[in-house]
C-alpha cells in the first residue's frame, strides 16, 4: 500500500464533541491535567493516521452511508473519520461506551 498523506479537515461538531469532552474533564471532574493530556493525544493520533488514513479497518455500521467511517480508538474515545479522495476529514469523538450507530 503506498503512502497516502493526506490533507486535514476538521468538522466543527468533532470541535463541539471535543470541546464538550475537555470541559466535562477540565471542570466536572476537576481534572484539566487529564484534559490537556486526552487533547495532545486526540492530536497526535489523527497526525499519525493521516499517513496512511485506508490502512484500517471500516467501521461497520447500520447506517447505509455514502462513505466508510474509520475510527481511531484514544483512551475512552473513538475518533471517527472519512477519506475524501486526498482529505482526511475528522467528524467525530466519541465516549466509546455510547451507542455509536444512533450518534453518528
Amino acid at each position: 500500500m503506498e503512502n497516502k498523506r493526506c490533507k486535514l479537515r476538521i468538522l466543527p461538531i468533532f470541535e463541539r464533541d471535543l470541546n464538550e469532552i475537555v470541559d466535562y474533564i477540565a471542570f466536572k471532574l476537576n481534572n484539566p491535567d487529564a484534559a490537556k493530556s486526552l487533547v495532545d493525544n486526540v492530536e497526535k493520533a489523527i497526525y499519525k493516521r493521516l499517513e496512511y488514513p485506508e490502512a484500517f479497518e471500516k467501521f461497520n455500521s447500520l447506517k447505509k452511508r455514502k462513505h466508510s467511517y474509520y475510527r481511531i480508538f484514544v483512551k475512552n474515545y473513538i475518533i471517527f473519520y472519512v477519506v475524501l479522495d486526498d482529505i482526511m476529514e475528522v467528524r467525530r469523538i466519541l465516549y466509546s461506551k455510547r451507542n455509536l450507530d444512533k450518534e453518528l
